[in-house]
């Protein structure tokens, strides 16, 4: 059950805390952000960006303000200028930052995907995992239309777990600090499992949101500082900011880095980046080529290139890029090809690439299962092991699920698998992970976008992907 804290509590700072941050320092930042499509309506935006949306475009938009349809209700209008870039030239980013009424055709879809409010044990803390995944931003510097957190951005009231509905709230310091410390307390006294999960001790954080990096230098520090006299010993943030506004990664920004490093020397820093196609961080010729590098490799977007040189210069960094494939953004083999390699290049790691969930609206967006993963095998055809580590992951209610393979051949004697099958295996299972590893095998559907296309064709489900509502 969702714990309210009516209460704010405060946190106070240890000394190393505080002398830790009594050294960062905030900059400013000027994003040039477009919010709403009123701007592109009324022509308030630079001369160069009115042409961004064509007449018939906000005609059809415009038609559906107020209905049931409303584009921005299911998800605000945003864009920075350093995005405009990127997009004005580039087919897949238009689709990726550009509203479109096919968006709100058809709403079908999860509030709440994943269900992860059934594991929220304070507000804006997700503990489904072996980490905990904590939403510290309820926006972003620009608003991909796909996105999974549409319900939060869009600031939408849900049915939480105890029936009461309310808009997902943001965590707070002192209440998610008090969490850690009574869970990890707990742990140690059951003998390294909690006694109602089975959790080991909560040692990873996944901050989110929205995106972490629209804070403030000093509000990003305030988190890492108290995560890490919490005990956590290593923290994640994911962000699409390398993107959106790489400029945010600043000298003020790696300066507090290094600080917080050499304050919290044993805590692991962990960036899980987000770039959906190489347009966002590669530039073009005249004829829309990517530039060759004389030394190999291709030529990168400066103020990215300069963001991600400096992570590379830290040991205790990792940096991690992971995306959805969507319908007319990236379900391209060539594109992620070259994307897959370029960002290893240069320290990257490609972690996973995703099947669409099942948001509202998901409909719009999401390429078929077998598509995707048949996407991803063609795309890493010619990488090498290091370049192709990416598998491709359904967030099934159960946790992580792997689409392992997609067979042409039928499968002989196996009542459902004329047609081929597809392989199943969960990645990671809530809790203390019983089922991960098990495994479901099911008869091809080349139309399925989500597991509830394969229902009625299940061949093996010792996962149990199939025996609930998914």
């Amino acid at each position: 059950m969702n714990v309210q804290n009516p209460i704010r509590k405060k946190h106070v700072p240890t000394e190393r805390e505080a002398d830790f941050l009594s050294k960062v320092e905030n900059a400013k930042y000027d994003r040039k952000i477009v919010a709403g499509l009123q701007k592109f309506i009324d022509g308030k935006v630079d001369d160069d960006m009115k042409d961004f949306y064509s007449k018939e475009e906000i005609e059809a938009i415009s038609a559906l303000k107020g209905t049931n349809k409303d584009i921005e209700a299911r998800m605000p209008v945003k864009i920075t200028r350093h995005y405009f870039e990127r997009a004005r030239n580039s087919a897949p980013i238009k689709t990726l930052i550009k509203a479109s009424p096919a968006e709100t055709f058809d709403l079908a879809g999860s509030e709440d995907p994943g269900k992860q409010m059934s594991y929220s044990p304070v507000e804006g803390l997700i503990h489904k995992y072996e980490l905990g995944l904590i939403y510290v931003a309820g926006t972003c510097s620009a608003h991909c239309r796909f996105c999974y957190r549409e319900e939060l951005i869009a600031k939408k009231e849900i049915i939480r777990e105890d029936g009461s509905i309310q808009a997902k709230g943001l965590a707070q310091i002192p209440e998610l600090v008090e969490y850690i410390v009574e869970h990890n307390k707990i742990v140690e006294e059951n003998g390294g499992h909690h006694p109602v999960t089975g959790r080991e001790k909560l040692r990873e954080i996944l901050m989110s949101g929205g995106d972490p990096m629209v804070l403030a230098n000093k509000g990003i520090a305030s988190w890492w500082a108290a995560l890490s006299e919490a005990g956590i010993e290593s923290i994640r943030l994911g962000t699409k900011e390398l993107a959106f506004f790489p400029d945010r990664f600043d000298d003020s920004f790696f300066k507090m880095v290094d600080d917080f490093h050499e304050a919290y020397p044993e805590t692991r820093l962990r960036f899980m980046i987000h770039f959906n196609h190489p347009d966002e961080f590669l530039l073009k010729d005249e004829d829309g080529n990517y530039i060759d590098k004389p030394g190999g490799g291709l030529e990168w977007v400066p103020s990215t290139e300069r963001a991600i040189k400096e992570f590379g210069k830290r040991r205790f960094i990792t940096v991690d890029n992971q995306a959805p494939i969507i319908k007319n953004i990236n379900n391209d083999p060539d594109a992620l090809r070259i994307m897959q390699r370029e960002l290893r290049r240069n320290k990257v790691e490609n972690h996973y690439f995703f099947c669409g969930r099942d948001i509202v609206g998901h409909k719009a967006f999401n390429v078929p299962i077998e598509e995707a993963w048949n996407i991803l095998n063609k795309s890493q055809r010619g990488l090498s092991g290091v370049e192709a580590h990416a598998r491709l992951s359904i967030t099934h209610y159960y946790g992580k699920t792997e689409v392992v393979a997609v067979t042409n051949e039928p499968m002989e004697g196996v009542k459902g698998g004329e047609n081929g099958v597809v392989i199943f295996k969960l990645l990671r299972s809530a809790e203390d992970a019983p089922k991960k590893g098990q495994v479901a095998i099911v008869g091809r559907n080349p139309d399925a976008i989500w597991f509830d296309g394969f229902k009625d064709r299940v061949i093996y489900d010792e996962a149990g992907l199939f025996s609930i509502k998914a």
